[in-house]
């Protein structure tokens, strides 16, 4: 915070206005921080969506190879009953 000036401790009315003034300036960079505020809490919640999304991807992905998987393994564990490999 800035010192009073000597017009200040003199003056109620300059003291008034140069208080007045402070108050602006401050409302201003509340202000300001509150925009930045609301921008930086927009990209938290994005990248939390992108995160969100990536995982069920990753997750649909692995349950896709393990049915596939199985899958292979059941039809070659079928092919091999029906052709008598395993009555040998």
């Amino acid at each position: 915070m800035s010192a009073p000036a000597k017009i200040e401790k003199e003056n109620l009315e300059a003291h008034v206005e140069l208080c007045a003034e402070r108050y602006r300036a401050l409302e201003d960079k509340l202000d300001n921080l509150e925009e930045r505020m609301d921008k930086l809490e927009g990209h938290m919640v994005d990248i939390k969506n992108s995160l969100t999304v990536g995982e069920r991807t990753r997750s649909a992905t692995t349950i896709k190879f393990a049915v596939t998987i199985i899958g292979v393994l059941a039809a070659a564990v079928f092919t091999f009953i029906t052709t008598g490999i395993f009555h040998s």
